[in-house]
């Protein structure tokens, strides 16, 4: 056998070699077609179709950071024991909040099936500096379920706030809006919303409350009932509570108005009964003459305010509030809008004590206070 034939019969062996291997290789599969996510613009901007559902989700939320000096916060201010001489002294008030926020949205043969959910993470002075040990550190204050209610049509069910505050529109688009207090917030509820859509609407809210106070004490729970007629003037609200716990009613009217198109102004009145919630009632557990729904001192209190738009950038937000236990809390701000999703807001609070010091919701230690916040906050 001479090097020629040597050479072709290698050459031989190798094509063959190869073709059965060529016979055997894997063949691989196609990818599937991708799913893409489509936008869900039924239900406003942000939302989406989950893939392979009709449902349509939203995720949002907020990172903010405040920095408050003077008696801010609740006005129970920020104190701090001198590292040095032990000596209680004020600080800065600070909070970094994270906040997460859901919304679905689902058309169904008996109406919207809707839910919201909001996770708060918060990171701050700790609430009390009683002893040397706490002196009112920076802590993680953990982790607080704002809102996590389900709705089908007009039924709401879920964590929520009170309608007695949520359908008559709060107080006022400034931070501190409870100088005099208009309601508590934090409630399970079962609700049922009616919109007659000529600006007619209504509410009924069963609640179970919240806090040793305002936590019904049986199978009784408190009841909510409000009213809204709403046109391009503005509108005209009016609620009724019933504290189950202590057999007293509160309500609250308020009108809102439009006399330009940069400006808005409120007055909203509140009126409760407060017999058991006295601190002469004889009650185990006493109210100190404010339940659930009547926060405020007396049996009557007001608020008025408004916002006046200066750019599409700034707005000035004030509140003025007062009682019948002479509590007098003046509120005003600038919200400046760097960005689009980026805004900061400097606010000074004023509050007069009054007479019902004792009971104050806002735990002022002295009777007048002044304080001051800076807020930066990123929504998306």
């Amino acid at each position: 056998m001479n090097i020629k034939s040597l050479l072709l019969g290698s050459a031989a062996a190798l094509i063959a070699v190869s073709g059965a291997r060529a016979a055997d290789a894997v063949v691989v599969a196609e990818p599937e077609p991708a799913e893409y996510v489509k936008i869900c613009d039924v239900y406003g901007s942000g939302y989406f179709y989950i893939p392979g559902t009709e449902t349509c989700l939203r995720i949002g939320g907020y990172v903010r950071y405040d920095v408050g000096m003077g008696d801010v916060g609740s006005f129970d201010g920020a104190k701090s024991f001198d590292h040095q001489d032990g000596d209680q002294q004020d600080t800065w008030k600070k909070n970094a909040r994270f906040t997460f926020k859901t919304w679905t949205g689902q058309e169904t043969e008996l109406g919207t099936l809707k839910t919201y959910t909001e996770m708060r993470f918060n990171f701050g002075n700790s609430n009390g500096y009683g002893t040397l040990a706490s002196g009112n550190p920076a802590v993680d204050k953990g982790v607080s379920v704002k809102f996590a209610w389900i709705q089908l049509g007009g039924l709401r069910v879920g964590k929520d706030e009170s309608a007695f505050d949520s359908f008559i529109g709060y107080a006022g688009a400034v931070i501190q809006d409870t100088l005099v207090p208009y309601g508590d917030f934090d409630t399970n509820v079962v609700q049922y919303y009616f919109d007659a859509g000529n600006g007619f609407s209504a509410v009924v809210s069963l609640e179970e409350g919240s806090g040793v106070v305002g936590t019904i004490d049986s199978y009784v729970p408190h009841v909510v009932g409000g009213v809204k007629y709403t046109q391009g003037w503005g509108a005209i609200t009016g609620v009724v509570a019933y504290d189950s716990n202590y057999e007293e009613v509160a309500g609250k009217v308020r009108l809102d108005v439009k006399p330009m198109d940069n400006l808005s102004l409120f007055i909203m009145g509140g009126y409760g009964t407060d017999d058991n919630l006295n601190d002469d009632a004889g009650n185990v557990i006493d109210a100190h003459g404010r339940g659930f729904y009547k926060q405020w001192s007396g049996n009557w209190a007001i608020w008025g305010g408004g916002t006046y738009t200066i750019n599409e950038k700034t707005s000035f937000n004030a509140q003025l509030s007062y009682d019948e236990g002479k509590n007098f809390g003046v509120a005003a701000n600038i919200a400046y809008e760097i960005v689009k999703g980026f805004k900061i807001t400097a606010e000074v609070d004023y509050l007069h004590v009054g007479e019902d010091t004792v009971t104050n919701w806002t735990k002022a230690d002295k009777e007048n206070s002044v304080g001051g916040i800076l807020r930066f906050q990123r929504s998306f």
